[in-house]
């Protein structure tokens, strides 16, 4: 099957200097886990080009000085640098006035600032739009605002393909709706939504438009007049330059009416105790010293982009996406998740061979970085029926080779027994008659199923220890998994389910009043987390309560060279087992 964009002419892509590029990006360069890294992770943040990386450094440690108001020579010097990055942000983006361009901590602190100072012109009876593409940064802040104001939340559905179905937006669109606020391109499954169009219609009927461009910014040139967006917010990360910095773009005549957000420094023109004059735009709402080097640096990450063409960039990122989708949908069990007329470079897709996040920390071993979960995106999950998605995306630095490791790295993991063969297949131990509470039993005869739950910790020591290759090791944690009881039934009840975890953990325990010990069992469907909670279980089962507060954890997962699996990610659900753990038997002390 192949993957095309509607109405793009079959013509020859312009060309990258690929080479000179990546040479600008110092971490492109690392190895991880002995592997080249290969990194498409870039919808949750892209990497840095050494001109961003510098300004930064220079800031501190040839200007560091605070902005506008010292009148000494450094303060001099950071005020024209940081105006000038509002200047090459306002050309980048050709809003009409740099007092419409807003700097934020990025493009979640930039939405809810138009939901908390805009928003307050809402009440009961009013409208927003919002779609089922929305990241949950432009769903939560407006969810906020209808419970105070009694505002009502619309939602424009989805096509089978991941399209946003424009004719229920003309639908939903009324004398009530006061604002649209959508995503010009989802992060979790690529679409590009048709925003002119959108915005015409919304303004047509009366109503202003917020657009989440956090996704579009770094793909596709953007005009905010010619788009006629009212709201205009985007992320620094996202776009090649530092985290904890953002836009907000509005049109000042829109900005002017809006009363202050935040109150403090900078954004006052005089304070007393019988009243206060706010400042003009853009420091109205600009409260508090800002992020100085985080909006210079995303000056020079716009500059860095701004020197490249777009049109190549669009022609080299598409190639890349439809490789990956072209030879995704030939590997059995791989089933593509959005394949709208108009795409971004992302690639979304589950397998029915293995979880999501057992092919995330896979590809990990093998130096490849990838996202799995729900991409903040859970709306559309759930229309989708899904708990997540693998997601790949791809940056203008990013080549044909790394899109090819990592297509050869998806078949040879649907093609090695090792990965193929379910647990619940090698294990009848299941019982379906337990208790569904996490809670099992203070009895003192110990359930027969909490008596053959792990290997010891001894036997799992010597099984791992030595091996040196990745394959190896994952070979040995999925076996455990496959030793492991598998749950079934009852036992797999929501109210024995972990929160924190991006995989299902199911967790039940055993106190025994005559040794007081706790027995624990638990299960995952995600393969290399049962393998992994094997281990947890080797360590606490069948101790007391004392001794199980006294565990170290990450001292066994250091011995067994498996620390990197206990990152606080809130990917990996094995923290949230062992707080869990160790909480039941502080109750027992």
């Amino acid at each position: 099957m192949k993957v095309t964009m509607k109405g793009q002419a079959d013509t020859k892509p312009a060309l990258l200097d690929l080479e000179s590029i990546r040479q600008q990006f110092p971490l492109l360069s690392r190895a991880v886990h002995g592997h080249p890294l290969v990194y498409l992770d870039n919808a949750a943040t892209t990497q840095k080009p050494v001109s961003v990386i510098e300004s930064v450094d220079r800031y501190y440690r040839e200007q560091n000085a605070n902005v506008h108001r010292a009148a000494h020579f450094l303060s001099a010097c950071t005020t024209h640098v940081f105006e000038a990055a509002r200047e090459t942000t306002r050309h980048f983006i050709n809003a009409r006035f740099a007092e419409e361009i807003i700097w934020t901590r990025g493009a979640t602190e930039a939405i809810n600032l138009v939901a908390n100072s805009w928003g307050r012109s809402l009440k009961a009876g009013d409208e927003i739009i919002l779609s089922r593409l929305e990241h949950h940064a432009n769903i939560v802040p407006w969810q906020l605002l209808a419970e105070v104001t009694g505002a009502t939340i619309r939602v424009v559905e989805l096509d089978d393909a991941g399209n946003l179905d424009t004719q229920q937006f003309q639908q939903l669109l009324s004398d009530k709706t006061r604002l649209v606020a959508i995503a010009h391109t989802s992060n979790a499954i690529g679409t590009i939504t048709p925003v002119k169009e959108l915005i015409e219609l919304a303004h047509h009927a009366g109503a202003l438009v917020l657009v989440d461009g956090s996704q579009a910014v770094a793909h596709q040139k953007v005009d905010v007049q010619a788009l006629g967006a009212d709201f205009y917010v985007f992320s620094g990360h996202k776009v090649y330059g530092p985290t904890g910095i953002g836009v907000l773009y509005g049109r000042r005549e829109l900005l002017e009416n809006m009363p202050p957000w935040q109150g403090g420094g900078e954004m006052i023109e005089r304070v007393s105790f019988s009243g206060t004059r706010f400042n003009s735009l853009p420091f109205k709402f600009e409260a508090g010293t800002p992020n100085i080097a985080g909006a210079i640096g995303l000056g020079k990450a716009l500059e860095f982009l701004a020197g490249i063409d777009f049109a190549a960039v669009n022609a080299h990122e598409s190639q890349l996406r439809k490789l990956v989708e072209e030879e995704l949908i030939q590997i059995n069990g791989i089933c593509l998740i959005g394949l709208a007329e108009q795409k971004a470079p992302v690639v979304s897709f589950i397998s029915s061979e293995h979880h999501n996040q057992d092919i995330g920390l896979i590809l990990d071993q093998q130096g490849i970085a990838v996202r799995t979960g729900h991409h903040c995106a859970m709306p559309l999950m759930e229309s989708l029926n899904l708990n997540g998605t693998v997601r790949a995306s791809f940056a203008l630095y990013n080549t044909i080779d790394e899109a090819r490791v990592f297509v050869d790295a998806m078949e040879k993991l649907h093609h090695s027994p090792l990965y193929n063969a379910h647990p619940e297949a090698n294990s009848d131990k299941g019982d379906e008659s337990g208790s569904t509470r996490t809670v099992i039993t203070e009895a003192t005869e110990l359930p027969e199923i909490f008596r053959h739950q792990a290997p010891d910790l001894v036997t799992i020591a010597e099984r791992l220890n030595g091996l040196s290759g990745w394959q190896e090791r994952y070979r040995q944690i999925m076996l455990l998994g496959k030793e492991l009881s598998v749950l079934s039934g009852e036992w797999k009840s929501d109210d024995a389910r972990l929160h924190g975890c991006e995989s299902s953990v199911w967790l039940h325990y055993h106190y025994d009043d005559e040794t007081m010990r706790l027995y624990f069992i638990a299960d995952s469907d995600a393969r290399v987390i049962r393998g992994l909670i094997a281990i947890v279980l080797a360590v606490f089962s069948g101790k007391t309560p004392e001794e199980i507060e006294g565990e170290d954890i990450e001292d066994w997962f250091r011995e067994l060279d498996l620390f990197n699996h206990l990152s606080p990610s809130r990917g990996n659900g094995l923290k949230a087992i062992v707080r869990e753990i160790q909480a039941i038997a502080h109750r027992y002390r």
